[in-house]
Parts: structure tokens; C-alpha cells; sequence
């Protein structure tokens, strides 16, 4: 954005005569930044959305406001859809961070939101963990990002036969399965053991002799091998059984690499993943 101080002023002012019904030099300072936030949020929207548009050379920042106003709305109708659809075959899988913030925090996000004249409120912590960065978003736009992490790890554990999912989280986190960890990584850590121990998942436990095979070609190997391993075995499954499987499996591949190389690591941590 290089528009100067003095062409975003106005629209501040006007911004700020509707919050307080005309008089607005009777809001406080803090408001006066949050009200110039907005408009710096909404012109950062019509960015997003229309880059070409917002780079067009001579194009007013009134313009692009309204146009960014706007775009947060349907920002906010794409959430609400994404959110809809998500809820029917949701399952927290015995997290409560997961749960409080899909069932709890998510509708408070919809009733308090003001994309009017607080757009860049994210309003919730989140704290349950999604596999990508979000740090950069704010308001809408990082709910909605969040939203779609959810929906395709919800995606990805549904792919499992019932109940499996759930056994894979318990023999990853035991009592602890509360904690707030990323339930696609504990399931895709136990996955690999699975992996490099030559077993098939889930049908029998782990004993200690897979343990020791399995740190035995972890030593035979390099970690670009193990990743690459774990990556080939990943994208088989997700292409086998879930829909959308190419971006899902960038969404995961972190979670895989993060697997190899925590196992690469560990000479003594082997769990014994017993499925009850």
C-alpha cells in the first residue's frame, strides 16, 4: 500500500462519523487507531482477493475500501459456510482445545465479529494447533484459514477405519490425549512406527522387538531417507482414501517430516503403541 496519511485520514473520519453517529472527534484515541486499522484491513483485503485491481496505478483508497469492505463480508459468508459444513461429522477425538474452539469459540467469533469497524479482530486464541503457520492473519481472514485446516484434518482422521483414529491418539498421548498437541501429527508420529516397523497399522500391537528393529534402520538411514520414506507412504495413503488428496498431503508433509525426524532422534523414546 503506498497511499499517504492524507488520502486515508478521511476515510477514517468517515469511518468514524458512522461509529459515533457524526460526532466523531468524541472517540478516544484508541479508537481513532482501531478505526484507521480497519481501513488499512479493509484495503489489505481487496488485496487479497483482486492483487491486479489493488495495483492499479491512480486507483483511489476509497475505492479500494469499499471494494475491501465488501470483500470481508464475503469473507465472513465463506467462514459461516465452511463452518456449516464442518460441524455435521465433527469429532474432537477427546480434545477439549479442539472442541472448545470449534463448538464454543467459533460461534462466539460469528455473533461478536464487526467487520465494520474492527475487522482485524481475531476475537479467539485458537488454542488448539493447526499444522500451518497463521501468524500473519488476522480477523476473518485468519479464521478462515483455520477453518480450513480443520475441515482437512477432519478429512484426513475420517479416512481411517471407525474407531482407528481414536486407538492411534490414545496410544500416541495415553490419559494425556487432552493436552494440546495436533491430533494429525500424533496420529501420523504412530503411523510411522507403523511404517518402519513393516507392520500393518492398527491390527496388532507394537512389541519390543519392532521397537529395536525399528531404531535399527533408523540408524541404516539418513533423515532425507526417512523423510522421504514417510512422505512416499503419506501420499499413498491420502491418494487411496481421501478426496482433495494433493493438498492435503502439503497440508500433512510437515507433520510427516516432523515424525522422521523425531524418530531419527530418539536412540531410547520408541513407544510401545499398544492399541487397546
Amino acid at each position: 500500500m503506498n497511499y499517504e496519511m492524507e488520502e486515508l485520514l478521511p476515510i477514517a473520519g468517515r469511518l468514524a462519523a458512522r461509529y459515533t453517529g457524526t460526532d466523531s472527534t468524541s472517540i478516544s484515541y484508541e479508537k481513532a487507531e482501531q478505526l484507521m486499522e480497519a481501513v488499512l484491513y479493509c484495503i489489505r483485503e481487496t488485496e487479497l482477493e483482486a492483487p491486479c485491481a489493488a495495483a492499479a496505478k491512480g486507483t483511489p483508497a476509497g475505492r479500494l475500501y469499499e471494494a475491501g469492505r465488501a470483500a470481508v463480508e464475503r469473507k465472513v459468508k465463506k467462514s459461516l459456510e465452511l463452518y456449516h459444513k464442518l460441524l455435521p461429522e465433527f469429532s474432537d477425538y477427546g480434545n477439549p482445545y479442539l472442541s472448545d474452539t470449534v463448538l464454543k469459540g467459533l460461534p462466539e467469533f460469528f455473533q461478536w465479529y464487526d467487520a465494520e469497524f474492527d475487522p482485524q479482530n481475531t476475537i479467539l486464541t485458537l488454542d488448539y494447533p493447526v499444522l500451518r503457520d497463521l501468524s500473519s492473519y488476522t480477523g476473518v481472514d485468519r479464521i478462515y484459514e483455520y477453518l480450513l485446516c480443520v475441515s482437512m484434518e477432519q478429512e484426513f482422521l475420517k479416512a481411517f477405519p471407525e474407531g482407528l483414529a481414536g486407538k492411534l491418539i490414545y496410544s500416541y498421548c495415553g490419559e494425556a490425549r487432552g493436552m494440546a498437541d495436533n491430533l494429525c501429527e500424533s496420529v501420523l508420529f504412530v503411523m510411522a512406527e507403523y511404517i518402519l516397523a513393516k507392520k500393518p497399522l492398527g491390527r496388532e500391537e507394537l512389541k519390543e522387538e519392532d521397537g529395536l528393529f525399528v531404531r535399527q534402520r533408523l540408524g541404516e538411514m539418513e533423515l532425507t531417507e526417512v523423510k522421504s520414506y514417510l512422505r512416499a507412504a503419506l501420499k499413498k495413503f491420502t491418494e487411496a482414501y481421501c478426496e482433495d488428496s494433493e493438498e492435503l498431503f502439503e497440508y500433512l508433509v510437515y507433520a510427516a517430516d516432523n515424525a522422521a525426524v523425531r524418530l531419527k532422534n530418539s536412540t531410547c523414546n520408541f513407544s510401545s503403541s499398544v492399541i487397546k
